[in-house]
């Protein structure tokens, strides 16, 4: 199974490792799926949690964030926009997001904003979901934790 994770995604990840989003990077850890992404894709998720807010949320340190973005790039295939089919969304940040979903062949994209995916994602064969649906849908010994 192919996907991309929505910078939202990541970002809930890395403040609680409680939810859904965190249990996704540690599926994707496992090898049970692949996640693709383009380099302006991961770029947005370094940037994103290197935010001063994101940072002090996070609790972490500049060593441990740094080798935690080299980690989880080093986990995320990557992939070349051939195509862009720039504007389909509201929000020109999520276009990103699109275009890494098509171009890499992903199945879903999992975020928690499923709206700003809709309908744009169905033109073109991809589902938008967020991280609890699809862990209930496709890795059944989970949920042993709370699902958010």
């Amino acid at each position: 199974m192919r996907l991309v994770l929505d910078t939202c995604i990541i970002v809930s990840a890395f403040r609680s490792r409680a939810g859904a989003s965190f249990r996704l990077l540690e599926l994707l850890r496992d090898g049970r799926y692949t996640a693709v992404a383009t380099a302006t894709l991961l770029f947005e998720y370094e940037s994103v949690l290197k935010r001063p807010g994101q940072r002090q949320a996070q609790a972490l340190s500049d060593d441990l964030l740094e080798d935690a973005v080299r980690g989880l790039a080093a986990l995320i295939e990557p992939v070349r926009v051939d195509y862009q089919w720039r504007p389909q969304l509201t929000d020109p940040d999520d276009e990103m997001v699109l275009e890494a979903a098509i171009n890499g062949h992903a199945e879903a994209i999992v975020t928690y904003n499923l709206a700003d995916f809709l309908p744009a994602a169905t033109q073109f064969g991809l589902r938008v979901m967020t991280p609890g649906v699809i862990i209930r849908e496709r890795f059944l010994q989970w949920p042993q934790r709370p699902i958010q």
